[in-house]
């Protein structure tokens, strides 16, 4: 399930690409059939040690067209040198940061001048709604810590020095299952309604029926679960 729109982020042969937060790899993995060089950052190694092994048999199967690479670290503070990157995404991250800005400085260190970053956070509605319904949501160690404005992200991103261009949001039929969650309790996985909503996402994930991806174009406007910022760092 990917939250950037690869369009709009061009990757392929010659680029090489930050996937900062990588969690399980999902956008990474992208990235490498597309033909990019990745480096998959992440502070959990649990993580980066499944995302490595996939890594592997993707080269094993011939789906990497590129090269993968994980690191383990800090946004914060990213081993790499300045200007190292032809692209970054960080997908889902910056709302799990006190010191968001630091993050999007440290962003536009290592981003290659005239490079192409996509920020996603989740979108101001639906997240304000799962607030209200679950305190644990948001209090959980690890949890979500702030609920971005559009005007609030682009205003930091443009304080940081980027260019910021276009936006749009993803994910709308997921909403609904995070508010089902929150209201039955974001641990019960074994609710009925809880249950039933995921078979339906999984189902739409493996096989992409028109009507869903039409119902999701046009709840994406409305309730979009997550927003996508794509920028620039100035030549």
């Amino acid at each position: 399930m990917l939250t950037v729109d690869f369009a709009r982020l061009p990757v392929g042969p010659g680029h090489r690409v930050l996937d900062l937060g990588c969690g399980a790899g999902r956008h990474a993995f992208e990235v490498l059939r597309r033909g990019a060089d990745v480096v998959a950052f992440d502070m959990d190694q649990g993580e980066l040690d499944g995302v490595k092994s996939m890594f592997a048999a993707m080269e094993e199967t011939g789906e990497a067209k590129g090269t993968g690479e994980t690191v383990q670290g800090t946004a914060l503070d990213m081993p790499f040198e300045n200007d190292s990157f032809d692209r970054v995404i960080a997908a889902e991250v910056l709302e799990h940061i006190h010191e968001d800005t630091t993050a999007m400085q440290e962003i536009l260190r290592v981003l290659k001048p005239g490079g192409l970053a996509a920020i996603t956070v989740p979108a101001f509605l639906p997240e304000r709604i799962c607030w209200a319904l679950s305190e644990d949501y948001h209090t959980a160690p690890g949890g979500h810590i702030r609920i971005y404005t559009l005007a609030e992200l682009r205003a930091k991103l443009k304080a940081t020095g980027f260019r910021v261009g276009p936006h749009h949001f993803a994910h709308g039929l997921h909403a609904p299952y995070w508010w089902i969650k929150c209201a039955v309790g974001v641990d019960n996985d074994s609710h009925p309604l809880v249950k039933a909503y995921h078979q339906l996402l999984v189902w739409d994930i493996m096989k992409g029926p028109k009507t869903t991806r039409v119902a999701e174009a046009v709840l994406n406007q409305v309730v979009g679960k997550s927003l996508v910022l794509y920028i620039r760092k100035p030549a």
